[in-house]
């Protein structure tokens, strides 16, 4: 009797999943090249046991096609691997063959060595706070013994990296292996020198960085190796294959970059969370300012008992004292925008004392726009609903959102008109206002316009830890993780601009970003003081931003989100529309809206859908973008009525992209 098995086809379809014929031994797991339609395409092996009786359809028997052969040089994934797939796969609505594929290392048949660190085992003698004593007491328990997930809140410089440590090295100890995920690459360097120095065991990293031909041979590592080891790395490490794990680390958990856009539009942080469950052992998320979703987890709901706080920091640091600067355009110095005088008088101070000064801008670029003072031109991206971001040193108008740049122009295309005025700023601007005035200080850049490698980057960072570089001018990518000595003045310049997003977390990303970016000052003094600049100072949020109080923002922040049910109240997905012509897209994103709300009338009483609309940036790269929102407080509703609808509705002509749990909202 024929053999026959179920195949999960890499293939962007939404049934991936395909029945072949097999002469060969294969076992769940294996990866196998299979023939698709005219070309020959690769799959993993759900099933290899499935008997032709079992196949016959009841009017007449389908040709099976036959696998080619079993991929001898890749890697057979185990039951925990494949069912965490499986639970992406449903959770998220991708195609699990696509999605397996999407996260295996590109196989290499004559892979270099691969690069590894080993750690020093040097004895530390870090002496445990009250507070952290507790805190690693508590978690300790927990190791060895099953599924378990703590939230460790500690505000920033409180130590929660110690604890971490003492932690790793009790799983190291019982021969198991730690799995530590941070959100930012640029953060790689600093842990690894911290846990190579303190840990006798082998540590790797996992990141963008890494070459295919690395990322190949971790992957064949870590399935033949089942020593302890401490692999490092960011949200795509959560796949990695590692043996006998014992614990996982989740720094900074409320980050966004643990959520990917492209492709599946997983979370790093709740797939960890799946991972832990699968494998029974215990999840620590990491975070001075805790998502909402955490937070009301560990607060409010199932996991109370499993709550850490540490609300101190170690050592000589003390929490900063914050300011919050009036920002005013009618009295401001034009020559000194965007900054207050008492913002420069702050950072001026700091030099002088022989510290260093962090001035924060979420922006890149010189100007926002430019715009023409005769007609009002405004110069737009071809290919995006956007406008160009002027980047002085190169005299160049680029879009944030595509490859299209133009020169500046010496006059108005329109009108001839000589005089283009910059509106806005960035961190270029911001360098170049803190050159003027300070000519004699060394004025430093860290953002991705000025960082594009990662030589590039720990090169900047290591001059300004030497102290080589006086104002360190940067983006987000310094706002959390780094310990800088001798940081004690911080300015954050143009956060009211993220309040204006059409983004219910609005509020609650500006408290996470301005409590991280303020949380690198006075680290080791207790003379650390944040300026923060606001056209709207009297703001209640401002209030709970200087008293550092993220329980009572919390508080008040959670009574708008329970009035208007959205998360954590209720669980939301956003299905984007997406196509060249802007008609049928439209067309298309309206349809599906009203059958959605038919369905939902029908059988799905608790959903709730919203719009549709054109997205926040309608036009990207060409392809014109409409969403609609499905929200809920029903979680199998939600996901039944998506179900519902991927399996039953007609081809749309737009392409459709589905996102759920989206961490931007449109």
């Amino acid at each position: 009797m024929s053999q026959y098995c179920e195949i999960a086809v890499n293939f962007p379809g939404q049934n991936s999943v395909l029945t072949y014929k097999h002469s060969i031994e294969l076992a769940r797991g294996d990866l196998v090249e299979i023939p698709l339609g005219r070309r020959k395409e690769v799959g993993c092996v759900l099933s290899s046991e499935l008997k032709e009786e079992s196949l016959v359809n009841l009017n007449t028997k389908i040709k099976y096609k036959e696998v080619i052969k079993k991929i001898d040089s890749a890697f057979t994934l185990d039951e925990n691997e494949l069912e965490l797939f499986k639970w992406m796969s449903s959770y998220y609505h991708y195609p699990l063959g696509k999605l397996i594929f999407d996260c295996l290392p590109k196989l290499m048949k004559r892979p270099r060595p691969l690069d590894s660190f080993r750690g020093k085992g040097v004895k530390d003698h870090f002496e445990f706070t009250g507070e952290q004593e507790e805190a690693y007491k508590r978690i300790k328990v927990s190791l060895g013994t099953g599924f378990s997930k703590w939230l460790l809140h500690g505000i920033t410089g409180s130590g929660k990296s110690i604890v971490y440590l003492k932690l790793m090295k009790d799983v190291l100890a019982s021969g198991n292996s730690v799995l530590y995920l941070l959100p930012e690459i640029n953060l790689t360097s600093q842990f690894l020198d911290f846990f190579t120095t303190y840990l006798d065991v082998p540590v790797y990293t996992y990141n963008s960085e890494i070459s295919n031909s690395n990322k190949f041979l971790l992957w064949k590592t870590l399935y033949e190796d089942h020593s302890p080891k401490l692999v490092l790395g960011v949200r795509s490490s959560v796949f990695l294959p590692i043996k006998k794990l014992g614990l996982i680390l989740i720094d900074e958990e409320h980050d966004n970059s643990f959520k990917q856009d492209s492709r599946c539009a997983y979370n790093a942080r709740d797939v960890a969370i799946k991972k832990a469950s699968l494998q029974k052992l215990p999840v620590v998320l990491g975070s001075a300012t805790p998502s909402f979703e955490t937070y009301f987890q560990f607060r409010m709901g199932a996991s109370q008992s499993n709550y850490v706080r540490l609300e101190n920091r170690v050592g000589e640091g003390k929490p900063p004292a914050i300011e919050i600067i009036k920002s005013t355009l009618e009295e401001i110095d034009s020559s000194i925008w965007p900054f207050q005088s008492e913002s420069l008088s702050a950072v001026d101070s700091a030099v002088k004392k022989g510290e260093q000064a962090i001035v924060f801008v979420n922006r890149l670029g010189f100007a926002s726009f430019i715009q023409c003072m005769g007609c009002g031109k405004e110069f737009n991206c071809l290919n995006c609903s956007s406008k160009l971001k002027f980047f002085k040193r190169k005299r160049k108008l680029s879009c944030s959102h595509c490859e299209f740049e133009i020169d500046l122009p010496s006059e108005c295309p329109e009108c001839s008109c000589l005089t283009l005025e910059s509106k806005g700023f960035g961190t270029e601007k911001v360098v170049a206002i803190l050159k003027e005035q300070f000519p004699n200080y060394t004025i430093g850049r860290f953002d991705r316009d000025e960082v594009t490698t990662f030589n590039k980057m720990e090169e900047v960072l290591n001059n300004f830890h030497a102290g080589k570089i006086d104002i360190l001018v940067g983006t987000q990518m310094l706002s959390k993780g780094h310990n800088f000595k001798k940081v004690n003045t911080v300015v954050v310049l143009g956060a009211d601009n993220q309040l204006n997003f059409p983004d219910f977390r609005a509020f609650e990303k500006v408290f996470q970003l301005v409590t991280q970016v303020a949380g690198r000052a006075g680290r080791y003094s207790n003379s650390g003081r944040v300026l923060i600049q606001s056209f709207n100072p009297d703001l209640p949020l401002w209030s709970s931003v200087k008293k550092t109080d993220y329980d009572g923002f919390f508080a008040e922040e959670i009574k708008t989100r329970e009035v208007f049910c959205d998360p954590p109240y209720s669980k939301v997905a956003l299905l984007y529309f997406i196509g060249t012509n802007p008609s049928r897209v439209q067309e298309d994103a309206t349809g599906a809206a009203a059958l959605l709300r038919k369905m939902c009338e029908e059988h799905f009483s608790k959903v709730e859908i919203l719009g549709p609309k054109p997205a926040s940036i309608e036009k990207k790269s060409n392809k014109y973008y409409w969403c609609l929102q499905i929200k809920s407080s029903d979680l199998n509703q939600l996901h039944n009525l998506i179900n519902s609808f991927f399996n039953n509705i007609r081809r749309f002509r737009s392409q459709v992209k589905l996102d759920v749990d989206p961490q931007v909202y449109q």
